[in-house]
This record gives C-alpha cells, structure tokens and sequence, in this order.
C-alpha cells in the first residue's frame, strides 16, 4: 500500500521534539508499505535531510521511508499570524503532492489542524481516502485557553467536522480526544495512547547533566514547550518556595514564554534553563535526573485533552513523577504508584511535593521502579506501533 503520511511537525529522534511520526511511519514500512512522509521545518525538529532546497523542497530516504519536507518554517517562538500562515502553506504544499502523487491513502496527523485540508482535497479531486489522527483536539483546546476568537473557532469547527465525518477512521490519543471526535461527527474512532521508547530511555544509559547542576543535587528536570499551554511560571515559583537546599529545577525547552520566565527566576540559584536537547542527548540528562516534572497551566479541559510526550519520556526513563495534571495523567501516575500528583494552579503543592521527595531517596527509588514496570507493561511504543498499524490497514 503507497500510504501518505501528512505530519508538519515530523521529527527522527536526532531532534528535540516528538518522534510519534517517525515510530509509526517506520513500523509502516516495515510491514512491507510504501510510505511517504510530508513535513514542514519545525523549530527543534531534525527531519533526517541535510541537502539543498530546490523549489522550496527536498527529498530523501530516512530510516526505511521517504520523508518531503517543506522549507516551512514554524516554531513556538512565532506569533499567532505568523504560525497560522505557516499551517496554511505548508497546507498548500501538501496538497499538491497528495493530487500529483499516486497513493492509496492518507494518514493526517492533526495538530495544527489545517492538516486536514490537503487529505480533504485530495479526498474530494481524487477520492483518496483517508485517516485523521488528533493529538491536540483543535479547537477546543484552543477555545478553553482563549486563543484565538468566535470566528476562528467556527470556522476551526467546521473543519474539524469535514475531517472526522469523512475519515475513514479517527485516532485519538486519549478517550477524551475520542470523545471530540465523535461530537464532531466521527463513525469509526480508535484510541491509540502516546508510548515509551524503552530503547531510548530508560536506566541502561550513561547519565549526564550540565555543569551548571551541582554534583551533589536532587535534580527535577522539566522538558517541553515553554508555552502559555505549560504554565512554568508555576514552577518558577514552586523553585522560590522549596527548602531542600539540595534541590535543583532545569527548564529544558524553547516557547514564547522562556523569556519571560527567565527574567521572573532571576536571583533564584535553583532554578536552571537549558535549550531544547535532542532525544539521544535528553535520554542521558533523564538518567542523570532524580524526578521529572509535567507541569500544564490550571485549564481544566486539560485534564482528559492533553497527552504529553515528556510523560511517556519520564516513566521509561525509570524517573518518578510530579505533576500538577488532574484527569488522564493524574490515573497513570496514580497506577503503580509511580509518582505524585498536586492540584493545579497549587505551586505551594508543587514545591511541597518536590521537597518531600527530595527528602525520601528510598521512596524516589520505589516510585521510579513502578514507572519503569508501567512503561513497559503497558505503553511500549513497538507494541502500540504495532496496533497503529493493524488500524491504517483495517481502515484502508
């Protein structure tokens, strides 16, 4: 099967951001399809190719499949209209290639949203069927936060709706994305979690941590977007408030926040940032850290509507975890137990949380033990791979 494989934000493991695209797109060819993977330049993304631009594209073999990846630039630093317009010709690109393109199906990996155009264009012109996966439901999210306005929020409505009525199949990364899909319509929805790679993370790599850490630290390292989503000011005030002198907070990441929370955390000596690391790189800071930190500014619809990467990063890692996530992310780390749970918006919680691990070496070590033993029974990226598979073929 020639499948296309629309994903703006695609990045190998090389990069710092999410590899969901590049496991599932391997697993695809290694079941004998024939995958072509179309992306944009996203900031922090490494895409696997390193030639020339010639037409505002280039091409090659990454891995077991051929990535196309637009010179379209897009990144968490960017203001709303310039990222929009991002989404949009990277839109534009990928629409070409699915109408001059001879493939059996389209697979539209959602967010940003605007993904969905080309699959639905190419669906209409050339009844190419396709998948629609959401891994941010927009625009709820969106709309919860306040970003954006009425009309972007009917006219990101009505796309939504176009898209998960005339999929020929849905995949949510939580129940709770699964349940925007079928308001909006969807028949046919699949729930298929982020996973752990346990090859990458996990208590078999060298440890590493920067020298601006002391040797002697209990180190809580956060990895992510340092967005108006992620609400780290909450962790720069938890790093105000902790008492164990020995603790140690780094903010490893980029966003149009990281500026801001720089200039908040000035004088603390225990609050540290780092730029975005590539996963080989961040594997060997995890394993030098001692808790990893899931923090989510308090709106409530990210409790059943968020699936973070770093989470999944955190349990296979082997590293217990403190998060200030209600819903989906609170039950998993209740399951084990491997980690602790504080109420959003509750940076006094945070640090106390913090502290108290910080204090209890033998508990860190039970609670790491029981996140690692998740990770492996439960969200092993191969096995999911695997199930992601079997539905593209099913739907197809």
């Amino acid at each position: 099967m020639r499948i296309l494989y629309l994903h703006q934000h695609f990045s190998t493991p090389g990069g710092a951001t999410a590899t969901r695209s590049f496991a599932m797109a391997r697993a695809l060819a290694a079941r004998g399809h024939e995958v072509t993977l179309a992306c944009g330049g996203y900031e922090g993304a490494e895409t696997g190719l390193a030639g020339p631009f010639h037409r505002g594209r280039r091409e090659g073999s990454v891995d077991a499949f051929r990535v196309v990846e637009f010179a379209v630039p897009c990144g968490n630093r960017q203001g709303l209209g310039e990222r929009a317009g991002a989404f949009l010709r990277y839109a534009g690109r990928a629409a070409g290639l699915a109408l001059s393109g001879r493939f059996d199906l389209a697979l539209a990996s959602s967010t940003p949203l605007s993904v969905a155009l080309p699959a639905l264009l190419a669906r209409r012109l050339r009844a190419l069927p396709f998948i629609f996966e959401i891994r941010d439901p927009w625009p709820e999210l969106p709309r919860a936060m306040g970003l954006g306005s009425p009309g972007l929020w009917w006219a990101m409505d009505r796309l939504a709706d176009a898209a998960c009525r005339q999929a020929r199949a849905v995949i949510a990364l939580s129940e709770g994305m699964a349940e925007t899909a079928r308001a909006h319509g969807a028949r046919l929805v699949e729930v298929l979690p982020n996973g752990c790679d346990l090859h990458l993370f996990g208590p078999h790599v060298p440890p590493w941590r920067p020298g601006c850490i002391p040797p002697d630290a209990v180190l809580a390292t956060y990895a992510g977007a340092h967005g108006p989503a992620n609400g780290l000011h909450q962790l720069v005030e938890a790093a105000a408030r902790v008492r164990d002198p020995r603790l140690h907070l780094l903010l490893v990441g980029e966003g149009a926040e990281k500026r801001r929370l720089q200039a908040e955390a000035a004088g603390l000596r225990n609050l540290h940032f780092l730029d975005p690391l590539p996963k080989l790189r961040l594997a060997g800071l995890l394993a030098g850290s001692q808790i990893g930190l899931q923090c989510l500014a308090p709106v409530p619809a990210f409790a059943e509507w968020t699936a973070p990467n770093k989470l999944m990063d955190y349990l296979a890692a082997g590293l217990p975890v403190v998060a200030n996530s209600p819903g989906r992310a609170a039950r998993l780390l209740e399951d084990g137990p491997c980690g602790l749970v504080t109420p959003p918006g509750d940076a006094p919680g945070l640090a106390a949380a913090l502290d108290a691990l910080a204090a209890d070496p033998a508990r860190r070590a039970a609670l790491g033990r029981a996140a690692r033993h998740q990770a492996e029974q439960r969200w092993d990226r191969r096995l999911l791979a695997d199930r992601f598979c079997t539905l593209v073929e099913a739907a197809a």
